[in-house]
């Protein structure tokens, strides 16, 4: 495996909010030195709905030592807006690559699910709403959202490749079903392993990363609650309001700290072991589910993050983070 990677959130934008506020490059200076310097990893997934944060963020990884995957992640618009923001992303990629940074460049993010108009819904909700809890139409929907996703990627990586000119892929799930031949990469944002497909992840894995390019698991983890891993590529057991701010658990959760770090470093040496090319922990730190004092409104148990947000928007490391480390460490010795 030539890259043990790092997801970095700089801010998905839902609600008149993001998940990662304030945004502080300062404080972004520092995780991502943390990022390379304690966890050991090769590289990070810079992810993000804002563009100016994406390319500070990105800056930044690159200013401590790691190779970049600049990743647009954005949520509700539309897809001329998409391919405005995709194209811009390609260029500020590419001053950056300039500059001697090993820069990958996806072309967006999971967008049938993130995008207007792929997916029956209005919005984000709706579209999960039909993901997650009406097949039939899902299943009648699926059609007319993998025709939209392959005609916009078919139009977008030309323009793509005319802007930047490193290696690009696009962080996808499965019901994307993307055209690879467009792509130097094949890269997969599922890589959950949980109750629902453990039995066929081994193929699952051999199948994906048997395909002839090199394939990167650009996110997998686990929340931070007994149980997680049963249900680890399910949607997080917590509500939003209309600001996007968390408001309760959808269910009465116990901490686990060592069963989120056992899931991660398990898949971790599953992923390596089965030829992947890079695998990106998801994630370093989901700032939009600040630990609290009361434990029904304790939003780390619902978050992916191997460090635990305090309320003032500190973190301190989890037993994930220290699993990761030593396997960074054993890793750069080796």
């Amino acid at each position: 495996m030539r890259i043990f990677g790092m997801n970095y959130d700089t801010g998905f934008v839902s609600g008149g909010s993001t998940t990662h506020e304030p945004f502080d490059p300062e404080t972004v200076r520092r995780d991502l030195r943390v990022i390379r310097d304690e966890l050991h990893c090769d590289a990070v997934r810079i992810t993000g709905g804002l563009q100016d944060r994406l390319e500070v963020a990105a800056r930044l990884a690159a200013e401590a030592g790691l190779e970049v995957w600049y990743c647009p992640f954005t949520n509700g618009l539309d897809r001329a807006g998409l391919m405005a923001f995709v194209l811009d992303g390609a260029e500020r990629a590419e001053r950056l690559r300039l500059t001697g940074a090993s820069v990958v460049y996806l072309t967006g993010s999971e967008i049938a699910m993130f995008t207007d108009d792929f997916l029956p819904g209005r919005d984000l909700a709706e579209r999960m709403a039909l993901l997650t809890g009406d097949p039939g139409r899902l299943r009648e929907a699926l059609g007319a959202a993998r025709a939209a996703v392959r005609g916009f990627l078919a139009e977008a990586v030309p323009e793509v490749r005319k802007r930047f000119h490193g290696p690009i892929s696009y962080a996808s799930l499965p019901l994307d079903d993307v055209d690879w031949s467009l792509f130097d990469i094949i890269a997969g944002d599922g890589g959950y392993r949980d109750a629902t497909n453990a039995a066929a992840f081994p193929q699952t894995l051999a199948a994906a990363v048997g395909q002839g390019k090199p394939y990167a698991a650009t996110e997998f983890g686990s929340c931070t609650f007994r149980g997680a891993g049963e249900v680890a590529g399910s949607p997080e057991p917590v509500t939003y309001g209309a600001d996007g701010r968390a408001v309760a658990l959808t269910a009465v959760l116990e901490r686990d700290e060592e069963a989120q770090a056992r899931y991660v470093l398990d898949l971790l040496r599953d992923l390596e072991a089965g030829g992947v090319e890079a695998a990106f922990v998801y994630t370093f730190a989901n700032r939009h589910l600040p630990t609290t004092g009361d434990p029904e409104r304790d939003f780390d148990l619902a978050a992916r993050g191997v460090v635990r947000v305090l309320p003032d928007g500190s973190w301190v490391p989890k037993a994930a983070f220290h699993a990761l480390a030593d396997y960074g460490r054993d890793r750069a010795k080796s």
